[in-house]
């Protein structure tokens, strides 16, 4: 008999017996409510059981289960449903007492749904098994490793800058608090210690941050056991976060200790720490063999503390229910969840890809009109520097006035990263816009690049479009996860319900003259290529790079998308293209309604013998070699990317099929560049005669060998003639 089945025989036995453990009372809580949440609690346990049944008969894909944790009732009660809560895995219990703090809530039917990956699922659309609900303001979560820490960080920001900086899609109340849990060997992970971290600093700095940690702490992570007192160790005496805890075995004291943290919380407008100590049964999950790893008296030690158990004896000692009357509401959960589950196997599920990538991109969403700012205004912002935008300009103060005029006309845009406030950025691509618009919207953070993100995913949970910045390309590494594992997701598995629309700006890629090595000269963008639902844009030219962002902020404003800008650092301060002084790669400030559409590809030239396709600091090079390539006969044209995902295909082709060849210039690494798609797109196309020159597999090197592994103004010459002497 497997694990399931003896805690669930254990627990119909010792209600018979009325064999209950001992324990502390229900204190003030009443005889009503606690019925209501043990009626939760049973149905979390009941879903378990059937979500086993249904794996078994070939009918449910799922397994993971919240018993042991059925305490967490206790904290939906505890905090209010418009409180937004990112949920821990083993939460159903909370989700299900939720669901009863509103109107025409099916919590039973939606999970079982969820379980039989049906299309009919609220929450996914049958994409995957999650706890969520947009009614219920509980944001889905996957494979919560912490990785929701970092957003719930960004959402608690978010509540305090709304008051100050109103957005026009705000969701949350000003009084509300955002809640996150999360498992005891969950909080081990850098993701999860870097978000406490962030919101310890914020709270320091008595900056309102009303955030709700819940630890569940059942001693175990799938089968590596937590040290005994390791969490309290951890967490108890942080500075800036407050520490309560409580038995989670006790729904009671539960509900009560967490309204005491919440009511921290809320009226300090500070984070604090809720350690539940709770039990884990049934193993991890249907496919766990916990007698492998673990002793059986450890085993039948947590069977035995079973948490409803504890509530059936608050039920009884309180005078609310005898073991019988629990017992009767138990098993009949049961038969429901089995009726339920008997049709939830027959609702239609997903078949093609169309249906399964339907909600990759979210909707568009209605944004009102923007003007912009009155002449004066804007005069007034943009100060002496009005007076030199017609002027030639290098790219990054294009880029600076852009987002000026950006912040100017859309008040919901905030500005996060490190370095990019007093200082100006690195490159001086933020110069000016922490004294044109306040600390609040241009804001210095903490050097994670794991909370920037999460302060921007978090942010747009609340109507913001946060323009974070990452200092450097190759930095994005320590918080990929937080793109492919938590922006980018979210709309594929809320069916469209949640998006997280930022314009995520980079500093990136090669060619920077003896300015370190490899972290300073990454030119690889292999990690963002393959991010389904992202989109990537990389100008190459000044006049580029501000119509470009001004698309990139309607893409995320009114298309919800995830943009991430690769800004490239060795044409920030460009200015000659081909003699020292030509200032040829200079532009004015373009007009403030000028855009470059997402897909729409720049095209500088008209020959007929030679298409280069490229971008970024390739485009440069190119247009270097197009001169030298003319000057012996061949003509060319260049066509600039811009967009790199998604592929811009279409425009790609038919401008390269003018010409009798085509060349592909990645300054990114043979494998995993852009190179790569470029390549098979043609072969597909039936295209006869193209080539690729590529930076080699290598790190970058420091010094006057910074560009020795990158393709070359002469490297471009010599392929472009090796390509066209091919018969």
């Amino acid at each position: 008999m497997d694990r399931a089945a003896i805690v669930h025989d254990n627990f119909q036995r010792r209600l018979t017996d009325n064999d209950l453990p001992d324990g502390d009372g229900a204190g003030d809580m009443d005889a009503e409510t606690l019925l209501t949440l043990y009626r939760a609690q049973c149905l979390s346990r009941q879903l378990d059981r059937t979500s086993r049944a249904m794996q078994k008969a070939g009918q449910g894909y799922y397994t993971i289960g919240s018993s042991g944790h059925e305490g967490m009732a206790g904290v939906a009660h505890a905090i209010r449903p418009t409180d937004m809560a990112f949920l821990h895995y083993r939460d159903a219990a909370f989700q299900i007492a939720r669901a009863g703090q509103g109107p025409d809530q099916t919590p039973a039917w939606d999970i079982l749904l969820s379980f039989a990956a049906s299309a009919d699922d609220p929450m996914s659309g049958g994409r995957h098994k999650v706890l969520g609900s947009k009614a219920l303001n509980i944001p889905p979560q996957t494979s919560t490793i912490a990785s929701h820490l970092p957003k719930a960080v960004g959402a608690a920001y978010s509540i305090g800058l709304a008051k100050r900086q109103r957005p026009e899609h705000a969701h949350l109340p000003d009084d509300s608090l955002v809640m996150c849990s999360f498992g005891d060997a969950s909080a081990n992970h850098s993701t999860a210690q870097g978000a406490i971290n962030t919101a310890c600093w914020t709270s320091f700095q008595n900056v309102p941050l009303p955030l709700l940690f819940v630890c569940e702490d059942n001693g175990i992570g799938i089968s590596t056991p937590t040290p005994s007192g390791w969490i309290a160790a951890n967490f108890a005496n942080k500075p800036g976060l407050t520490y309560f805890t409580c038995d989670g075995l006790n729904v009671a004291e539960t509900a009560r200790i967490a309204a005491q943290a919440a009511t921290f919380v809320r009226t300090h407008k500070r984070p604090a720490f809720l350690h539940i100590r709770t039990v884990r049964l049934y193993g991890h999950a249907g496919s766990d063999v916990e007698a492998t790893y673990r002793a059986k008296a450890e085993i039948e030690a947590d069977e035995g503390n079973d948490p409803l158990l504890h509530t059936v004896r608050l039920l009884r000692d309180s005078g609310a229910a005898t073991p019988e009357e629990a017992l009767t509401h138990y098993e009949q959960i049961g038969k429901e969840c089995t009726a339920l589950a008997a049709k939830a196997t027959k609702r239609p599920r997903l078949q093609t890809s169309t249906e399964v990538s339907a909600s990759l991109i979210p909707a568009s969403r209605s944004c009102a009109p923007t003007n912009g700012p009155s002449p004066e205004h804007r005069a007034q912002t943009f100060g002496s520097d009005l007076r030199t935008s017609e002027d030639p300009q290098v790219m990054s103060k294009l880029i600076s006035w852009a987002l000026t005029d950006l912040m100017l006309e859309h008040p919901e845009i905030v500005m996060a990263g490190e370095d990019i406030g007093k200082k100006g950025g690195v490159y001086g691509a933020t110069q000016k816009l922490q004294s044109r618009f306040g600390p609040h919207r241009v804001i210095d953070t903490l050097l994670d690049e794991q909370s920037i993100l999460g302060l921007a995913i978090g942010m747009a949970h609340n109507g913001f479009v946060p323009i974070p910045e990452i200092q450097f390309l190759a930095y994005l590494h320590n918080a990929e996860d937080q793109l492919r594992g938590e922006a980018a997701t979210l709309p594929f598995f809320s069916n469209g319900q949640y998006a997280n629309p930022m314009v995520l700006r980079i500093a990136g890629l090669g060619y920077q003259r003896g300015f370190g090595g490899h972290f300073h000269n990454d030119n690889s963008l292999a990690v963002l290529r393959d991010i389904p639902g992202l989109t990537v844009a990389c100008p190459s030219r000044g006049d580029d790079a501000a119509k470009m962002l001004r698309e990139s902020v309607r893409l995320a404003r009114e298309e919800q998308r995830v943009v991430v800008f690769i800004e490239p650092i060795a044409l920030y301060s460009m200015r000659d293209l081909h003699a020292d002084g030509d200032k040829g790669w200079m532009s004015a400030y373009p007009a403030s309604d000028e855009r470059i559409a997402l897909g729409e590809v720049g095209v500088s030239g008209e020959g007929t013998d030679l298409a280069i396709i490229t971008y970024g600091n390739g485009r440069y090079l190119s247009e270097q070699a197009a001169k030298r390539l003319q000057s012996e006969g061949i003509s060319t044209r260049i066509i600039d990317m811009r967009w790199l995902a998604p592929l811009p295909e279409a425009a790609l082709i038919e401008q390269a099929k003018a010409c009798s060849a085509t060349l592909i210039v990645d300054e990114c690494r043979r494998t995993g560049s852009q190179s790569e798609a470029l390549m098979a797109m043609l072969a597909e196309a039936k295209f006869q005669k193209f080539a690729r020159l590529t930076a080699e597999d290598c790190f970058i090197a420091t010094g006057p060998a910074y560009a020795a592994t990158l393709p070359s103004t002469d490297g471009i010459v010599a392929a472009a003639k090796a390509l066209l002497a091919k018969s």
